[in-house]
């Protein structure tokens, strides 16, 4: 009997914090192949397909899902976990930084999916890393918030248009995250901890789950939905 071949997941920013726990996730039963900007994985998954990208620059969308196609043959799971965050105040704002925050947190989602599509099977799911932030606006950092209201949008329509082919569309919106590699002021944990329902924070693993889910077939009558994972935050 032939062994069917394994499930394909391909995540963007997967080297460390959620993107890497989202890929630890996965990597139980499928192929990974994971895209990093300026962290290298240093021996993370050394089997997985390791690709270094600029999720800002177009061609680099193409060039991923060709790298990972030339390797395991099929995409099944798109991850869009890379993201870019900056302050936006309104005394200096500067274009380009704001520019850089919407072209990787909605258009390299949107540039990836119009790349792989042509690939992209009945059963296959996209799941992209949205935030609270896209209906609780930051202070100082308002595009980061829209852009992530954005991604929200996208994750509906998408799902509508996709839905006929059978393809799934849903995002994930993390809370705060303790991240073991970038810890946060106690002062500052304790504030945020204090405004959740549980009284405590999500970790990397925490959002890894709630993507696995949505991507799984336990989740196949699921589209257009963003789940939030925040502890209960300002409930």
């Amino acid at each position: 009997m032939t062994q069917k071949a394994a499930r394909v997941a391909l995540i963007t920013g997967a080297a460390r914090g959620i993107g890497r726990a989202i890929a630890s996730a996965f990597d139980a039963d499928h192929q990974i192949a994971g895209s990093w900007s300026t962290t290298a994985p240093d021996g993370f998954l050394p089997h997985a397909l390791w690709m270094q990208a600029d999720l800002s620059d177009p061609a680099a969308h193409k060039a991923l899902v060709e790298d990972t196609l030339a390797r395991f043959g099929r995409i099944d799971v798109i991850v869009n976990n890379a993201g870019a965050i900056a302050m936006s105040p309104l005394d200096h704002f500067d274009f380009d930084a704001g520019r850089h925050i919407f072209d990787v947190n909605v258009l390299a989602a949107h540039g990836l999916l119009c790349a792989a599509l042509p690939h992209l099977n009945a059963g296959a799911s996209i799941v992209s890393i949205s935030s609270i932030n896209a209906s609780l606006p930051p202070g100082g950092a308002v595009l980061y918030g829209a852009s992530k209201a954005a991604l929200d949008l996208w994750t509906r329509g998408m799902a509508k248009e996709l839905g006929p082919r059978g393809i799934r569309v849903n995002a994930v919106a993390p809370g705060a995250v303790e991240r073991a590699e970038a810890p946060r002021d106690p002062d500052l944990v304790r504030a945020f901890t204090e405004q959740t329902a549980l009284g405590t924070l999500a970790s990397p693993a925490d959002i890894a789950d709630a993507v696995r889910f949505l991507a799984s077939d336990q989740a196949t009558s699921i589209t257009g939905e963003t789940l939030t994972v925040s502890g209960g935050y300002r409930l």
